[in-house]
């Protein structure tokens, strides 16, 4: 099992409850926009704690990036992330993940979900390939949207932010079922890209898979 200890760089907020990480990048580490490693705290208690976290960097940048949110009633790793400081450490594991672009079509994310599709929207603008994509991001609230401007400078009209617990203008209200779904997806014969909380990616593959999507074309972590 390859590991690596790297240190903390910068640190930013993102939300009221989301930071970034920015940390060394150990020579030779490569990863696909949408994969993941286990993270661990460089500390006592703390190093056999792994967590999967996304990289929301590029590959081709200096050092990695992870978005993390924390949760910070459950007193466990994402709490004690979030009061580390530049100059600590963490340890990273190997690279993992079933998420990558396979093509055009409808990213459905919830939340933190948003994650592994950071690195993908970001690559795809880079390479201008970024067109033909749209963005369904489902919040409580519209603080609670990860990254909201620059995902709008990426994708323009094709994001569209839904919020479940808030009314608010600029903002769809409800949540992504199969009504949604039937009244916004126009192609269901595209891929489907869907990450969030478990009963969530559970709900809308089988809504997919009713509505028409081929199941080899809807991605996510399995």
């Amino acid at each position: 099992m390859e590991s690596h200890i790297v240190k903390i760089k910068t640190i930013k907020q993102v939300t009221h409850d989301v930071k970034s990480f920015r940390i060394e990048k150990p020579e030779g580490y490569v990863f696909k926009p949408g994969q993941a490693t286990e993270v661990a705290i460089n500390k006592e208690g703390w190093k056999e704690e792994r967590r999967p976290f996304t990289f929301t960097s590029l590959n081709n940048e200096p050092t990695l990036e992870f978005t993390i949110k924390r949760y910070a009633d459950h007193k466990g790793v994402t709490n004690q992330i979030h009061e580390l400081e530049p100059g600590d450490e963490l340890i990273l594991h190997d690279v993992w993940g079933a998420i990558e672009y396979k093509g055009p079509g409808y990213f459905i994310a919830g939340g933190a979900g948003i994650t592994p599709f950071i690195a993908i929207l970001r690559q795809l603008h880079c390479d201008n390939q970024i067109a033909e994509n749209t963005l369904f991001f489902s919040n409580k609230t519209a603080a609670d949207v990860i990254y909201e401007e620059e995902l709008n400078s990426i994708l323009g009209k094709n994001l569209i932010n839904i919020l479940s617990r808030e009314q608010k203008r600029g903002y769809e209200n409800g949540q992504i079922n199969e009504a949604y779904l039937r009244s916004h997806v126009t192609d269901f014969s595209k891929h489907f890209y869907v990450c969030g909380p478990d009963k969530m990616i559970s709900d809308i593959n089988a809504t997919l898979e009713k509505l028409g999507a081929k199941p080899d074309a809807v991605v996510f972590e399995k």
